[in-house]
């Protein structure tokens, strides 16, 4: 079987599908052939969620600086129009 299972088929052997995350990598499962969830081992996605957002000791020791990830993007500001003066 593929890395691809339909949501009947997961739920119906979902020990199997965790068993092939773990051993096979991540495994999709798709509703009505659209794809909707990823089952991935815990190793994977805590490698994952470091590599995501790294911790400050990461940050500090990294070889290039990673300012993006340091504070979030900022929003358009919303302007008044200007006042008329009749």
């Amino acid at each position: 079987m593929s890395n691809r299972w339909q949501v009947q088929t997961a739920r119906a052997r979902f020990s199997e599908l965790l068993e092939k995350a773990v051993a096979e990598g991540p495994q999709i499962v798709t509703r009505r052939g659209v794809e909707m969830a990823v089952v991935v081992s815990m190793r994977q996605w805590e490698t994952l969620q470091r590599t995501i957002r790294p911790n400050l000791k990461e940050l500090l020791l990294a070889p290039a600086p990673r300012v993006e990830s340091l504070a979030p993007a900022r929003r358009p500001l919303a302007r008044r129009p200007p006042p008329r003066f009749e």
